[in-house]
């Protein structure tokens, strides 16, 4: 089982217990990085565990990735060169269009004003680089898990990680 603070409330009922052992155990023999390794998403609330390869789930729990937007993200870049705001703004204008560019600005202000469970591109792409490294690094693999923010509330989905639970050593000593 999962040595995580975690679960020792939410996930052990004994239905998610034996389904998140059983995805450990599985997750143990894996080889090496593909699309249908498995990510947990919890839903505290209703005690529901969705297993979703992690080929989808940009598709099932799509990031926030307006702050990303190619028009801000080469503003922010003019600006780093030294560009003036005005400057760097009318250079997006020239290379965008006027109308893409306020358009990205109005999707990132929204995004701001309503803020949604922080799922951001830069975290879901940091779980992904998590991820894989923890899965090519010799030894227990834990599962990623995402506990889903509740609906309405301003925390952020949380990630944590289900470890195997650690073999009992053995005592070495006479």
């Amino acid at each position: 089982m999962a040595d995580n603070a975690l679960l020792s409330g939410a996930l052990q009922t004994p239905r998610l217990r034996l389904r998140l052992e059983r995805l450990l155990a599985q997750q143990q023999r894996e080889q090496g990085w593909h699309g249908e390794l498995p990510v947990l998403l919890l839903e505290r609330c209703w005690l529901r565990l969705e297993v979703v390869p992690v080929r989808r789930l940009a598709q099932v729990l799509p990031p926030d990735a307006s702050a990303e937007a190619p028009e801000l993200v080469r503003f922010r870049e003019l600006r780093r060169q030294g560009l003036t705001a005005d400057l760097a703004q009318e250079r997006c204008w020239e290379e965008f269009g006027r109308e893409a560019c306020s358009r990205a600005l109005r999707r990132f202000w929204c995004s701001q004003e309503q803020p949604g469970p922080g799922w951001t591109l830069e975290r879901y792409l940091l779980l992904l680089d998590l991820y894989r490294r923890h899965l090519e690094t010799p030894g227990p693999r834990p599962l990623p898990l995402l506990v889903l923010a509740r609906a309405g509330s301003a925390e952020p989905h949380r990630l944590e990680w289900c470890w195997p639970a650690a073999t009992a050593m053995r005592h070495t000593c006479p």
